[in-house]
């Protein structure tokens, strides 16, 4: 039987890890809505701790005032992106005055994004928790408490980061960084989840094994397709074109991510086939399958509905959302002699 700290670490975990995920889905908010810049600076919100309610609360040249902070926060990291030897990057930012416009106070925008900030210390905070836990498992369990400080330098790395993208202006490709942070951490967190879990991993061929990786490989690239096709949508948007003509302005980029959806749905029809030949759990094979069905439908339902707002979150929310149950799969069926140790105690 596990002792009481291993149960008690798992159901923060647990809990940590759906927080991460309501995270996700008010970033696909955020983005949805066109938020991003609702907290022009980081990590208050127009220099106080609460957001204002109106503009008059704002001195009359606070658009000044947050570009002139931004500006000096870039070239902070300007200095960094040269460091590690990005000087295009850096130049590239160096030169684009549009970073540093700013819009005009919107009071619904400004507080999305700061219930966006509100979620990310809450994460923030149970994180820290769970780093603090792992401290008094760290002899007998050293693989937790290095994983659980991982977790904790990635929150701080995506924390931090997370300014970058406010301050540069929502630079399209940082955004993109941030995603993928934040699949960084749902991964440590879904690992240390089935490293505390009860239960033996799952006897699979190591064919099965091969699909589930080809299947969590095409879910990447697909994500990452799916930020280009995001990316070419801003700009477009920012012409300030109607809505039901995006789709029509799109390019190759669309095209690519239309497509390679069908050999992710492929792949998946596959893999439940595999799965259902070996013990592993029918419920989660089964789950994953409707949530890759359900992401495709949504993508559908985008591209010929003129992309709904509402709908670019619940896109966002369950193809991550698939990732996850990925990567618990294959942690299952991927279970070593050592985790088995830590799992039965």
């Amino acid at each position: 039987m596990k002792s009481t700290a291993i149960r008690g670490f798992r159901k923060l975990c647990f809990t940590a890890l759906i927080a991460v995920y309501i995270l996700i889905l008010v970033g696909g908010i955020v983005r949805s809505s066109g938020s991003g810049m609702g907290c022009p600076d980081w990590p208050k919100c127009f220099g106080n701790w609460v957001p204002p309610t109106s503009a008059s609360q704002l001195p009359e040249n606070y658009k000044e005032v947050n570009a002139a902070i931004r500006a000096k926060k870039n070239q902070k990291f300007i200095k960094y992106l040269r460091a590690v030897g990005l000087s295009n990057t850096a130049d590239e930012i160096q030169n684009d005055k549009s970073i540093l416009a700013e819009a005009d106070f919107n009071l619904t925008k400004t507080w999305i994004e700061y219930l966006n900030r509100l979620v990310g210390v809450v994460i923030g905070l149970l994180i820290a928790g769970l780093f603090w836990r792992s401290i008094n498992l760290r002899t007998r369990h050293p693989a937790i408490f290095f994983l659980a400080l991982g977790t904790l330098i990635a929150v701080i790395a995506q924390g931090w980061f997370g300014s970058i993208v406010v301050s540069t202006n929502l630079t399209a490709w940082t955004i993109t960084i941030h995603m993928f942070l934040a699949l960084l951490i749902v991964s440590l967190l879904v690992y240390l989840f089935r490293l505390t879990e009860l239960g033996e991993g799952y006897k699979a061929s190591s064919g099965t094994k091969l699909v589930l990786v080809a299947c969590i490989a095409s879910l990447l690239i697909q994500v990452f397709f799916g930020t280009q096709v995001r990316e070419s949508i801003d700009r477009i948007a920012g012409a300030g074109l109607a809505r039901d003509s995006w789709i029509s302005k799109l390019g190759l980029e669309f095209v690519i991510h239309r497509s390679f959806s069908w050999m992710v749905l492929i792949l998946h029809v596959v893999l439940v086939v595999k799965l259902r030949k070996t013990s592993a759990n029918n419920i989660l094979s089964l789950a994953l399958i409707v949530i890759i069905l359900g992401t495709l439908l949504a993508g559908v339902a985008m591209a010929y509905g003129s992309v709904p707002a509402f709908l670019q979150p619940v896109h966002l929310i369950m193809a991550t959302g698939a990732f996850g149950i990925q990567l618990l799969l294959f942690f299952r069926l991927s279970a070593s002699q050592k985790e088995e140790e830590v799992i039965k105690i």
